[in-house]
């Protein structure tokens, strides 16, 4: 089949490199535009476009999928489109025009978890496992037939950057599956059944650190934004960035929330419930480093985390 992708992150990568491998005709690739990235705001291609490039298929880059690019896309007379977190929206006549319209492979087990971070949601709620789903596309976000689904098991202690890693490489796998099927006229869709919950993208907001909650909850937060949009709190009005924090064991002493002391060598910080150590942090200005060396650096001797 001719396919069209569109795709802009590294988690469609995989799913890129996939289809290119197989027996079916890439047309097109469409992405996101450069972007300016790091301190110094540099434009930088999006790892779909770079990939892309690698593999000799020369990417469209469009921001929206508007008119003339459904011009250009229509020009090709594809079989099948193929999306995978391009960022934006697919929208009638481009909707209908490859002969099977489009899919989508998102990672969630759909109905749960619809919209733009599926998987930072799933950390944040503590959910046990997720997965990877592949659906037509249909206007309603989120909401078509489901053609196939693969559960992942949520490991202890992973990140939503360690968890789409793995699940970009599950659904690839998933994706081509579905597509030969599709081709070989054998795919058949199931109606989404269940409770359906929702998965806005994620701001910068989303990553600050509530120390009245729960431990669970706490670490469930940081790990399900990191590391994008990232976890923060206050300490001293500086902003501090957490990178990585696990849970303590049961012999450390009882914390109020935001209360931040020296145990054992480890850096704790109290919550809701139990306190929990804090192994890579960020102050304002520097970089990443091991929270029992920032802790050395601190100059109030009560230190008390905020929102």
């Amino acid at each position: 089949m001719r396919l069209v992708f569109a795709g802009t992150p590294e988690p469609a990568v995989p799913a890129l490199r996939r289809l290119a491998a197989s027996d079916h005709d890439i047309a097109a690739v469409i992405t996101r535009r450069d972007a300016p990235l790091g301190r110094k705001r540099v434009l930088t291609p999006s790892p779909v476009a770079a990939a892309a490039e690698e593999l000799g298929l020369h990417p469209l880059r469009a921001d929206r999928l508007d008119a003339e690019v459904t011009e250009r896309i229509t020009a090709l007379r594809p079989d099948l489109g193929v999306i995978v977190a391009y960022g934006g929206l697919v929208r009638e006549p481009l909707l209908s025009t490859p002969v099977h319209g489009w899919i989508n492979l998102h990672f969630s087990l759909l109905p749960r978890w619809r919209g733009a971070s599926p998987v930072q949601h799933a950390l944040i709620a503590g959910d046990a496992q997720t997965g990877a789903s592949v659906f037509q596309l249909v206007p309603e976000l989120d909401a078509g037939d489901v053609f196939a689904e693969r559960s992942h098991p949520i490991a202890e202690g992973a990140t939503a950057g360690d968890l789409l890693a793995s699940l970009a490489e599950t659904g690839a796998d998933l994706l081509a599956e579905v597509v030969d099927a599709i081709a070989a006229g054998t795919a058949v869709a199931r109606p989404q059944t269940g409770e359906s919950t929702y998965a806005p993208k994620l701001g910068d907001a989303d990553g600050v650190v509530r120390w009245t909650d729960a431990a669970d909850a706490v670490l469930g937060r940081i790990r399900g934004v990191t590391p994008e949009p990232g976890a923060h709190t206050t300490v001293d009005a500086a902003r501090l960035k957490i990178h990585a924090a696990r849970a303590a064991g049961s012999d450390v002493p009882s914390l109020e929330p935001g209360r931040i002391a020296l145990h054992d060598k480890a850096v704790l910080v109290g919550t809701g419930t139990s306190p929990i150590v804090l192994e890579t942090v960020q102050p304002a200005g520097k970089g990443a480093m091991r929270a029992a060396d920032w802790w050395r650096g601190l100059r109030t001797t009560d230190p008390v985390a905020g929102s």
